[in-house]
């Protein structure tokens, strides 16, 4: 997780090194360069004797404190719902919102929280269900699972029954307001992933918020968010929805006139 940003939306970041190919899934916010953090860490280090390993950054979806960050890397993925967004710096759509107390120590002097915006970045790799991201030893498995936005996805490491959900799902509530939200998108994904525990496919969640969970947590949350999405709900999201959509709108009119 980021240090210096203490809010509700800090977003987990996972650095999966194989023999082949490191991968970073979820980028932050950027207020400072991952790469250049990892590599001071000793994080990137090659095997001996060997020449470094290419990075590739993957977005499980283009929201603000997931990729942010990207602008730092050289190979940026992301699935290709959301790549238009991403190319162009679509604030809107990355549902931009950063205020000064969730941010402990500014990245500069003169900085501030209100001129933030995610970066336009051009994806080097393209995504879509079923494609593979090879490390070399091991292997991730997109699934696209829209419904908290268009784009969203997991990364599936069959062999060790690890899932990567992103913002998919996560151990409080799922969020089914934003705009590129759909509800019915959200039921559907929902269904897989109690399908992926039925299978026994999935032992361990590593989300994009809080904690890690096992198999038993996700099939609860996923059953628990299908039954609770009924009429009333879709009434509530949509009016939520629209309220998020004018506030958007207008914090990122404010920002392009500064």
């Amino acid at each position: 997780q980021e240090r210096f940003y203490e809010s509700g939306n800090r977003a987990n970041i996972w650095l999966v090194r194989g023999s082949q190919r490191d991968v970073v899934i979820d980028a932050g916010l950027g207020l400072r360069s991952l790469p250049d953090y990892l590599r001071a860490a000793g994080l990137l280090a090659p095997a001996e004797g060997a020449g470094p390993r290419p990075l590739l950054a993957v977005a499980t979806h283009v929201h603000f404190d997931h990729s942010g960050g990207l602008q730092h890397f050289e190979e940026v993925a992301v699935h290709s719902a959301e790549a238009a967004a991403l190319q162009r710096g679509d604030n809107y759509e990355a549902v931009t919102w950063l205020s000064e107390r969730e941010v402990a120590r500014p990245p500069r002097p003169g900085w501030r929280a209100r001129h933030f915006r995610v970066p336009p970045v051009r994806p080097t790799r393209l995504l879509q269900e079923g494609d593979v991201i090879s490390l070399g030893d091991r292997q991730l498995t997109v699934m696209h699972m829209p419904g908290h936005s268009r784009g969203s996805i997991c990364l599936h490491d069959k062999d060790r029954k690890i899932l990567f959900s992103g913002d998919v799902v996560y151990d409080g509530s799922m969020i089914d307001w934003l705009p590129y939200s759909r509800i019915s998108d959200y039921v559907a994904s929902c269904q897989r992933l109690m399908e992926l525990v039925d299978r026994g496919l999935v032992e361990k969640v590593l989300p994009g918020h809080f904690n890690i969970f096992g198999a038993e947590r996700l099939y609860r949350l996923a059953s628990n968010y299908i039954s609770q999405a009924g009429v009333c709900h879709k009434v509530s999201a949509c009016a939520m929805r629209s309220i998020a959509s004018i506030a958007l709108r207008i914090t990122n009119s404010r920002v392009a006139s500064v």
